[in-house]
């Protein structure tokens, strides 16, 4: 009985730690990923992402492939969303924590696009950074 009994503990304790991960790993998301995107401030969202990441996916059932940099220039060079006056949703569907990675399943509505967004990321230096992208158009 005892040892059943440090295992919810022990879990219990697990899962507090991961609520201040997951908390500022939503921080990260909202702020930065997701405000970054509806103003078009390749500033503020290019500050979530490390270096050299890469974004893979499809869209409209075609394939999609950039770096950060080309990923962020296009996000420069279109309107943003805010500016449009074009809705724009940003949602959390789930995050997962295991010790320094992560992975955030979001889902991004803008212009005639709906995105189901895979984030990978990774807690360098203290601070939760997008390493991977990865997007899918789920849009019907």
């Amino acid at each position: 009985m005892l040892w059943s009994f440090q295992g919810i503990k022990a879990q219990h304790k697990i899962k507090m730690e991961n609520q201040a991960e997951i908390a500022a790993i939503t921080d990260a998301v909202e702020n930065y990923y997701f405000k970054g995107i509806y103003e078009g401030d390749v500033m503020r969202l290019g500050s979530i992402f490390q270096p050299g990441t890469f974004v893979y996916g499809d869209v409209k059932g075609q394939p999609y492939f950039k770096t950060v940099d080309f990923y962020l220039d296009g996000v420069k060079n279109r309107q943003s969303p805010k500016d449009s006056g074009k809705p724009f949703k940003g949602e959390i569907l789930e995050i997962k924590v295991l010790n320094s990675i992560a992975i955030a399943e979001v889902n991004v509505k803008i212009y005639d696009f709906n995105y189901r967004d895979f984030l990978s990321f990774h807690k360098i230096n203290g601070k939760w950074i997008i390493v991977n992208k990865m997007l899918t158009d789920v849009s019907k």
